[in-house]
């Protein structure tokens, strides 16, 4: 241990120092020696050092991002070597290597603060064991191992034994069902943020080595953390129980915000802007705006929930514009007057079918129209009515006794004939 305290000394000084910044505030509202100024201090130092690491979180998500552009190219690279997991690995590398970027960058904010990792547990060390250490003088020392944390000495462990943990004024089995609650709840917690990330914001269409080294992860972190954490100090525990809990609430925004394309949280995401932006008609934030800009750009390229996506938008008027926003869809249909003007849009009138005529209208060629007045043209029996019967020529009157078989004769026509058949001459061999 002390091999790994003296690669991290150069920064056990600045971590020891903030931390008794932080107890001088809260020392001065719940008192200089109990618990809940030394834990709250350990607790401010992380959300401390993790917001100084959301510029390096956002390069993360920036690469993540970056992976997600290459999942057609990697579709390929399987469906080409799907018989040779040799050569698909060779080509994903590739690929990863050509365009810059690294499958293993959501390693980078626990890489980032692992020194202040080892630093802490340098300190906490140092006060179990009675050291000074950092910019903690004997004064805080003493107040540090007078420290509880719900019964739990702050500088205590779980492998410690009886005698050792009496002459930090605690019992054993306090420590031991402290210890043993903050691994469970800090075990749980890593794999909650694993598990929500490969179950919500995967995109599952596609199989990469990464994706199995995460899964492989989301198992083996939480047993890392349960056989380690036996040997870390309560303050140790604290912290990283903490940090677990800041990555999880992290860890969920981003999922609800920015998806992975192709994942479950996407669908879910698109369902809620859908329903967002026909309620009011358009985009707010900037976020939504940049992720419609990137489905627009997509093009045919579009997985599925961001096809139904934008034909939802279509169904409801709207329509999504290459800069992210969404206006209204306005469709023109041009129709031309009887006058020669043009109609456009809503007041283009509606196309009227012809009402059928009756039998009887059809016979003597007169129709009417839509509105059911009076015939528009003349019959013809009307007009012939007036004339003399003599005046008919001779073959009108032909014509009249064999117009009730005009229908007959069509139907004829139309393929089924009527009355009797000749039958058909046999074949001749």
């Amino acid at each position: 241990m002390d091999t790994i305290a003296s690669l991290f000394s150069f920064i056990t000084t600045p971590v020891s120092w903030v931390i008794v910044q932080f107890h001088k505030v809260y020392g001065a509202i719940f008192g200089a020696d109990t618990g809940w100024a030394w834990g709250l201090s350990i607790v401010s130092l992380v959300i401390l050092i993790r917001i100084c690491l959301i510029p390096l979180f956002v390069k993360q998500i920036k690469a993540t991002r970056a992976m997600q552009t290459l999942q057609p190219e990697m579709k390929k690279i399987q469906e080409r070597y799907k018989n040779d997991k040799q050569r698909q690995s060779e080509e994903m590398m590739k690929l990863y290597k050509e365009s810059g970027t690294n499958p293993l960058s959501s390693c980078l904010p626990i890489l980032a603060q692992s020194p202040f990792f080892f630093a802490l547990y340098h300190v906490l060390n140092g006060i179990a064991t009675g050291k000074t250490i950092g910019v903690i003088n004997d004064t805080l020392l003493a107040s540090a191992r007078k420290a509880h944390i719900v019964g739990a000495p702050l500088a205590a462990k779980f492998t410690d034994g009886s005698g050792k943990v009496a002459q930090l004024g605690a019992s054993l089995t306090d420590v031991r069902v402290v210890t043993a609650v903050m691994i469970v709840l800090m075990s749980a917690s890593q794999f909650y943020t694993q598990r929500q990330l490969m179950t919500k914001n995967v995109d599952t269409t596609v199989k990469t080595p990464f994706m199995q080294q995460q899964k492989m992860l989301m198992y083996v972190f939480p047993v890392m953390f349960a056989v380690f954490g036996i040997n870390f100090p309560v303050g140790v525990l604290v912290y990283w129980l903490t940090t677990n809990v800041w990555t999880m609430g992290q860890q969920m925004y981003v999922i609800h915000n920015n998806p992975t394309p192709g994942s479950k949280a996407q669908a879910a995401y698109l369902e809620r802007l859908h329903k967002h932006v026909t309620h009011h008609g358009k985009i707010r934030r900037r976020s939504e705006k940049a992720i419609v800009k990137a489905i627009v750009a997509k093009g045919r390229d579009r997985n599925e929930f961001e096809r139904k996506f934008i034909n939802g938008l279509t169904k409801a008027g709207l329509a999504a514009q290459p800069d992210g926003t969404v206006v209204k869809s306005e469709v023109t249909a041009v129709a031309a007057a009887e006058d020669g003007t043009t109609v456009t849009g809503a007041s283009v009138p509606k196309r009227q079918q012809p009402k059928r005529q009756s039998k009887a209208q059809r016979q003597s060629g007169g129709t009417r129209p839509a509105g059911g007045s009076e015939p528009t043209t003349s019959s013809p029996s009307l007009e012939k009515a007036d004339e003399p019967q003599d005046a008919k020529p001779a073959g009108a009157a032909k014509k009249a006794t064999q117009q009730p078989g005009s229908g007959t004769r069509s139907r004829a026509q139309s393929g089924q004939r009527k009355g009797p058949q000749r039958p058909k001459s046999p074949s001749k061999k």
